[in-house]
């Protein structure tokens, strides 16, 4: 008999996934609470939602009487009636605590657990205790030895990634233990890994190092023909930044152009100055891309090594994209040590000026394991406790983690409440819908959902505030 093996992913508890106050229901009034069920509901039926790829990742790793399973927890509750032989759970930070809870709930049935993710590649030591097997780094090399051991009743405690795996070695992606028609698209593609920039707020480069780790274009091609076969729906290159090696890209997409695919992803707004690539990029059927701004305040970029774009260079690069047919989701962190009450107001001139289409104010999370977190410990800036990673959580700006460096607490929050508000309407959302270069209707939806995520933030933090006794 095969041994069965569940690999699981777990939902956050905002954002997309959870759209809901992060204080309970009961915190809502009445109607809101109603609007908020409402829209919640909407989000799921539009799916929206993508796969975990490195979930997709390992199950695709094929070992002699093994049978995986990906374990969606955003649409079904873990299946504890079947027999299962080990379980992994991929482990974020931000909810390790729901992780370890469900490891406990496991173990107590007798079923071995491994955890694995970026939490437990970074903290190792503080998930030992609720877990009997530890996937260290980047798994796709060590899942194989991992399962030939379950296999063989030889498995370990722990299993580490000594180096990088090769990316130029063939890893075909499979898609059979996904449920296709519960995701926006299963079409997700992934070149490579590593990032070249520093930015102190970002763990890419300190989970994946700075040197840039490519596949082989021909199996890239390879498998954006084999995906389309049984799924023609949009594609998602999911690199952090997919022009960071402009050669590499300009023949990737070059070659994809014939295949007449759809597709979206995520870039430096450096490739609104790199004219052969962003034809290429329109050419080959990008439709959108998610580009980090994240300050427009020198100060603020230079503090936390933004580089990638000199500031007077954004808006020109913006509209330079977005007049080539693109989309844009552009992503701002307000709050940064630069920031300052000022701040809100430069921002909404420059999505006027830009006309954005799905802008994005985000609230600085100091992620444990960046520098930017070891900063505001060191500073005591945090306001969770830095010793206890169980305290830290991710939130679709519903949660203050820290304290800004220029902007008292409850001014921050009021400023952040206005721009919010100012950003995110009804109207505001039919003129994006209307304007975008491209998939219009998916504009008008994130702006209309936003317009809720946002009120959910403003409801939070004020709730927080009072907490606090600041509010």
């Amino acid at each position: 008999m095969n041994r069965q093996v569940a690999l699981v992913f777990l939902p956050s508890d905002s954002g997309v996934d959870g759209a809901r106050s992060i204080y309970g229901e009961n915190s809502v009034p009445g109607p809101l609470r109603w609007f908020n069920d409402t829209v919640r509901n909407l989000i799921k039926k539009t799916q929206f939602a993508i796969p975990p790829l490195a979930l997709m990742i390992l199950s695709s790793v094929e070992v002699p009487g093994v049978e995986q399973q990906i374990c969606d927890l955003r649409f079904e509750p873990f299946p504890f009636d079947r027999q299962w032989d080990l379980v992994g759970i991929s482990v974020q930070t931000g909810m390790a605590s729901k992780a370890f809870a469900l490891a406990g709930e496991l173990r107590s049935r007798g079923i071995p657990v491994v955890l694995g993710g970026p939490h437990v590649t970074l903290f190792p030591e503080t998930c030992r205790q609720h877990a009997d097997i530890l996937a260290i780094g980047e798994a796709d090399d060590l899942w194989k030895e991992l399962l030939t051991d379950l296999v063989r009743g030889t498995i370990r405690p722990e299993y580490r990634a000594e180096n990088p795996p090769d990316l130029s070695i063939p890893r075909p992606v499979f898609r059979s233990s996904l449920k296709k028609n519960r995701y926006f698209t299963t079409n997700l593609i992934q070149t490579g890994r590593g990032c070249p920039y520093r930015c102190d707020f970002c763990n890419v480069h300190v989970l994946n190092g700075h040197a840039l780790r490519q596949r082989r274009i021909g199996d890239l091609v390879e498998e954006v023909q084999r995906f389309r076969e049984d799924d023609h729906r949009i594609f998602f290159f999911v690199d952090d930044s997919i022009n960071a090696d402009p050669s590499f890209a300009l023949e990737l997409f070059s070659r994809l152009e014939p295949l007449g695919i759809r597709w979206f992803g995520q870039a430096t707004t450096a490739l609104g100055q790199q004219p052969k690539l962003l034809d290429a990029f329109a050419r080959s059927g990008c439709q959108a891309l998610l580009v980090g701004i994240e300050s427009i305040e020198p100060s603020s970029r230079d503090a936390h090594r933004k580089t990638q774009s000199r500031t007077e260079e954004l808006a020109g690069n913006i509209k330079a994209i977005r007049n080539s047919g693109i989309s844009l989701y552009g992503s701002f962190i307000y709050g940064l040590d630069g920031d300052t009450l000022g701040t809100p107001s430069a921002i909404l001139d420059f999505i006027a000026d830009t006309r954005l289409d799905v802008p994005g104010i985000n609230i600085l999370r100091p992620n444990p394991g960046t520098k930017v977190f070891d900063r505001l410990r060191e500073e005591g800036r945090l306001l969770f406790n830095p010793d206890d990673l169980d305290s830290f959580r991710f939130t679709f700006g519903q949660e203050m983690l820290y304290r800004p460096k220029n902007i008292p607490l409850p001014d921050f929050i009021e400023s952040y409440s206005t721009l919010t508000r100012k950003v995110f309407n009804t109207s505001n959302a039919i003129r994006r819908g209307l304007e975008a270069p491209s998939i219009k209707p998916a504009v008008l939806l994130f702006n209309l959902f936003y317009a809720h995520l946002y009120s959910l933030s403003r409801h939070d933090l004020q709730r927080q505030l009072q907490l606090l006794g600041e509010g």
